[in-house]
């Protein structure tokens, strides 16, 4: 049996007690930290098994920086406590990783029922092979699809080296789970983790913000102001929505990676600075670059190793994964016994494509707990839109209409082939999209327009339609006669 590691951030000695007490029988080592900083380094130099974190103490840090612990071991039952118990605290608390919430003074049954789980856990060998993944899976980059595993593999490769990232995915991918990943298991991990989003703050402002303001700079400059690069400062800062800064923010971005200095609004003088900078987008850059409207100097320094997160459609098979863990975590929050999901909720969220992400399917399963009157997830809990996928996918039984919208797949082969024996190139994407889009405009005619009709008989949910309308500019209103 393996020793089991505690460690605790006590304000009065009591948690000690208890812990040293209850653990009388059991191969147990207790460790004490000060602050939230040294749990933090702590963290770094030890592998702990549980950490209790006393929120009287005036340096236990703030609730939402309990994924810090998280991220450096992420196999850690963290519990918070307090004196005084309040509901927005262990609503907080939960969702920022703690195993449970609890008031002080600490219960023994709880504490014998962790030892239990504790002394079941896989042995040190194992665990350091499966050390690999776990910083993921304590947070939402769940998955084991091959196209997540690249993702896992590239974050621990990058998190070795101080060089800048460019996160590239669609809204709603994790691009700020990832950044925080290779931050916290970097050599910069004890430094601060200061996360930007650009696009949410408004332009005239942009700059003070990054970069900081002296007083009297401007109305309301009543005193000097560190911007968030100052706040980094030994650390890591991740800047969101980086597609949405202005021409002048981006001489002035590209200044700070060449030459490692900030100058703030309205001051003469340079602040040296050492940040790593983590970058983020879901805007297209190369032609934003091409219309002049991104540098492409700032661009080539920022991209020196990019992170493509794919969507979630391209990654069905983790959904149920995610989708679990889910459940776990609105179980704690929402104090339910929800067991698991039935197979055909599963089937309807599988075959839902997600425009939302992994975002959009977190409020859709809070939404089902929310619904939900038994302990597993049936698909009348879902929302309409992720129901109606399900729905689509059943044939109305008129498929003779859908046939006659459908291209003469014998006639294109046959231009195809003839294309190809001329010396003529066609790549696949291109092929697939000129085919999508004439099958959308066929059935479109077949159907006179009518979008929901369309959308039944092509087994495409009425939001992928419409997107993929607006994707190849077709107006609906064309087919109506």
């Amino acid at each position: 049996m393996c020793m089991i590691q505690l460690l605790a951030l006590d304000l009065d000695g009591s948690i000690v007690d208890f812990l040293e007490r209850e653990s009388r029988n059991i191969e147990c080592l207790i460790h004490t930290a000060s602050s939230h900083y040294e749990l933090v380094v702590k963290c770094q130099e030890n592998r702990y098994d549980a950490i209790f974190i006393d929120l009287d103490h005036p340096r236990a840090g703030r609730l939402d920086e309990l994924d810090q612990l998280k991220v450096l071991t992420p196999s850690v039952k963290c519990f918070v406590m307090t004196s005084f118990p309040q509901w927005e605290q262990a609503v907080i608390a939960i969702r920022s990783g703690a195993e449970d919430y609890l008031a002080k003074p600490l219960q023994c049954d709880k504490f014998h029922t962790l030892i239990e789980s504790l002394q079941k856990r896989p042995p040190p060998v194992k665990r350091a092979e499966e050390s690999k993944l776990d910083f993921a899976k304590s947070k939402r980059i769940i998955g084991r699809s091959l196209a997540i595993h690249r993702v896992y593999d590239l974050i621990l490769k990058l998190a070795r080296v101080d060089t800048s990232v460019l996160i590239r995915g669609e809204s709603g991918t994790g691009k700020e789970l990832v950044a925080q990943a290779l931050h916290y298991n970097s050599a910069r991990r004890a430094g601060p983790f200061v996360a930007v989003n650009c696009g949410a703050i408004p332009e005239n402002l942009i700059e003070s913000e990054l970069f900081g303001y002296e007083k009297g700079t401007f109305t309301g400059a009543d005193r000097k102001k560190l911007g968030k690069f100052q706040f980094a400062h030994g650390g890591s800062i991740f800047l969101d929505e980086l597609g949405d800064i202005s021409q002048q923010t981006q001489v002035k971005l590209l200044r700070v990676l060449q030459e490692r200095k900030i100058t703030p609004v309205g001051s003469n003088q340079d602040v040296p600075i050492d940040v790593r900078i983590i970058s983020a987008t879901n805007k297209p850059l190369e032609k934003m670059m091409q219309e002049g409207k991104f540098r492409s100097d700032l661009y080539y320094r920022l991209n020196v190793m990019p992170i493509n997160l794919p969507p979630l459609r391209e990654r069905r098979e983790d959904i149920e994964d995610i989708s679990s863990f889910m459940i776990e975590k609105f179980n704690r929050l929402h104090d339910r016994r929800i067991k698991t999901i039935h197979s055909d909720a599963l089937e309807a969220l599988k075959a839902y494509d997600w425009p939302g992400n992994i975002r959009e399917l977190e409020n859709v399963i809070e939404h089902a707990f929310i619904i939900e009157g038994s302990d597993i997830i049936h698909t009348e809990s879902l929302p309409f839109h992720v129901k109606e996928t399900e729905n689509g996918a059943i044939h109305s039984g008129d498929d003779h209409e859908v046939e006659s919208a459908i291209p003469n797949l014998q006639e294109e082969l046959k231009n195809f082939e003839a294309a190809m024996a001329g010396g003529n190139s066609l790549k696949y994407p291109e092929l697939k999209e000129q085919f999508e889009k004439e099958f959308i405009r066929r059935a479109l005619k077949a159907f006179n327009g009518r979008i929901n009709q369309t959308a039944e008989q092509t087994q495409m949910t009425k939001v992928t339609l419409l997107r993929k309308l607006e994707k190849y500019n077709i107006n609906p209103k064309e087919f109506q006669h």
